[in-house]
């Protein structure tokens, strides 16, 4: 079978990449990415805890951290954590027909 997903770095999860329109691959191959997403989509809610375990960490250090710039730093993190948590519950929220708007 081809290789239907590419590592995202971002999220650290595979996602779908779709070279062609969805009816132009055999139904095996739809079978194939399905069940392949649908793996990759049960493993969404894991990555979310990891990256919540990392924003706790980083809230407590926020918490005692006397330093301004090194505080911003934290709170951008935190956000940077928070905005890959929202992404991956679109993720895991879509539809589990993979369409030809998942193009990458």
């Amino acid at each position: 079978m081809g290789d239907y997903f590419l590592f995202d770095e971002r999220l650290g999860i595979l996602l779908p990449y779709l070279e062609k329109e969805w009816e132009e691959y055999s139904e095996e191959a739809q079978q194939y990415i399905l069940f392949q997403w649908e793996k990759i989509r049960g493993h969404i809610p894991d990555r979310i805890s990891e990256i919540e375990t990392v924003i706790n960490k980083k809230q407590e250090q926020l918490s005692n951290e006397p330093d301004f710039v090194r505080s911003c730093e934290l709170n951008n993190e935190i956000s940077e954590c928070a905005s890959i948590i929202n992404d991956l519950w679109i993720w895991y929220r879509m539809n589990q027909g993979i369409s030809t708007k998942i193009h990458q």
